[in-house]
């Protein structure tokens, strides 16, 4: 089964230093890792821009864009969008808020029926709400 891997594991895979991860976030970058050489890893252009957004090194900047662009952007379909949209509202009727990215994130999984990998907690609550499948890291 495919993954969509979240902006929070990508930034702690590729942004952090060995040396200043933590068990958890050690964690997440080895099954990354796992996940890219079994070929199961998908990105959207959301999550891609996230990434690149807000480096203020050119060099760094250039070199993270080289590191993802190893990645194809999955394609978006106007059902995507309309999902995201629907999925938002769903909840933040029920007291659930959430980013319009992460609920896109949301809407391109369960569509495909893909898992999401994500180090953001927020998405536990998206997930009992709208039934998305996120990925469970084992010990």
């Amino acid at each position: 089964m495919k993954v969509l891997v979240d902006t929070s594991v990508w930034s702690v895979a590729l942004r952090a230093t060995k040396k200043r991860l933590n068990p958890e976030q050690m964690r997440f970058k080895e099954v990354l890792t796992e996940l890219i050489l079994e070929g199961r890893v998908e990105i959207i252009g959301a999550i891609r821009q996230e990434m690149l957004s807000g480096i203020r090194e050119q060099s760094e900047f250039l070199g993270l864009r080289e590191e993802l662009r190893l990645f194809d952007d999955a394609e978006m379909t106007r059902e995507d969008y309309e999902q995201a949209a629907r999925m938002f509202n769903d909840c933040r009727m029920a007291g659930i808020t959430g980013s319009p990215v992460d609920l896109l994130i949301c809407a391109v999984a369960l569509n495909r029926k893909w898992q999401i990998l994500t180090a953001d907690k927020d998405f536990q609550h998206f997930a009992s709400h709208v039934h998305v499948s996120l990925f469970q890291i084992m010990n």
